[in-house]
């Protein structure tokens, strides 16, 4: 079922100029200080708060809608070794150091992932992590992403993490620290998957959802396991020409049945993130408006003139020009309203992107 009318868009028609000193590069302590922009979808109307005023914001019937989905140390540092079929001496030096980011499983110690740079990686050819960890190409994909086949000794996922690094976004120009490992993570993860952080949820406390509980804000959880379809760039001259990489999410029957009973009741469903409304719609769109519970995969891009069948609010963090994020955000709340509520969040010197500040839609 197709639930938006055509537009005929340029990707052009998404961008903003943004000062480099306002691209956040580590959060705001404690985290629910950050700065909240409100914006009123009827009117336009803005006003500037901190997060920690979120209870005080929604109503006591809202539900709010959280993503669980858990980021684990995704980039991996390693050496070229040639192909498996030529010997390579254990004692002899290493060659260039390569990256390669795990974006998803796909059975049997194979993944689908990004090397970089990859232009020159062959299949059959492997690279080095350590001295437990290997893997060796499988497949070549476009723009750098290629199925590899990883050989270990000891478990898998402890290997990752001890070898691995926080997959922190390019636009973040510094090397990941120990400190990301926790600064990066939402403090409901719990499902192990992600390659970046839902992060609107990183501005959440315990003070704050304990807040929100006592106001009677109830809330529940999904999963979207954020992956390329989240964060590759639009390179497309036309919006509807895009095309949006697949991305797991589940949705558990204790949520399908909390939504449900929301919307029923006429009470607001928030969703906490890009990847809560994509969840949500997804499932929408597919089951007659529906959110059921289920397991999948999405490939939903959702831009302007998409209807939206569950969502009633948003809470964003601020988003890359061109973005499939930033179109999202304007399929929600129109994107002459969202252009100049950046614009204002901009000359008010609000922190962007996933460090930074963050966005109510009501």
């Amino acid at each position: 079922m197709r639930l938006w009318f055509h537009l005929d868009m340029n990707v052009s028609d998404f961008n903003y100029a943004l000062p480099s000193q306002l691209i956040a590069s580590h959060p705001v302590q404690p985290r629910d200080q950050s700065r909240l922009m409100h914006v009123r979808r009827a009117t336009g109307e803005i006003s500037h708060h901190v997060f920690s005023e979120l209870p005080e914001l929604l109503q006591a019937s809202d539900l709010l809608v959280l993503n669980n989905t858990k980021v684990f140390p995704a980039r991996l540092l390693g050496h070229r070794m040639g192909v498996a079929s030529e010997s390579y001496p254990r004692d002899k030096p290493p060659s260039a150091m390569i990256e390669v980011l795990l974006l998803k499983p796909l059975g049997g110690d194979v993944w689908e992932v990004l090397v970089k740079p990859g232009r020159k990686m062959r299949i059959g050819e492997r690279v080095r992590f350590g001295s437990r960890l290997e893997c060796e190409v499988l497949e070549r994909g476009e723009l750098g992403s290629r199925t590899v086949k990883f050989s270990y000794q000891g478990n898998f996922d402890d290997l990752v993490d001890t070898l691995g690094h926080v997959p922190l976004p390019p636009y973040i120009a510094r090397p990941d620290e120990t400190r990301d490992k926790a600064e990066y993570q939402t403090i409901f993860a719990r499902k192990r998957g992600a390659v970046a952080a839902p992060t609107a949820g990183l501005h959440f406390t315990p003070t704050v959802l304990r807040k929100l509980r006592q106001r009677g804000v109830e809330t529940c959880e999904i999963t979207l396991h954020v992956g390329l379809g989240t964060f590759q760039p639009v390179r497309a001259e036309q919006v509807e020409d895009h095309r949006v990489e697949a991305e797991r999410f589940e949705i558990s029957a204790e949520a399908a049945q909390t939504i449900g009973l929301a919307r029923t009741q006429q009470r607001r469903v928030v969703g906490v993130g890009t990847t809560a409304a994509r969840t949500l719609e997804s499932s929408a769109q597919q089951h007659g408006g529906e959110v059921v519970a289920e397991a999948g995969e999405t490939r939903l891009f959702i831009y302007p003139g998409f209807e939206f069948s569950c969502l009633d609010g948003l809470l964003t963090n601020f988003h890359l020009p061109r973005s499939t994020l930033l179109m999202l955000v304007s399929a929600f709340a129109g994107r002459e309203t969202i252009l100049r509520a950046y614009q204002e969040a901009i000359e008010a010197n609000y922190r962007f992107y996933s460090y930074g500040d963050c966005m109510l839609i009501l």
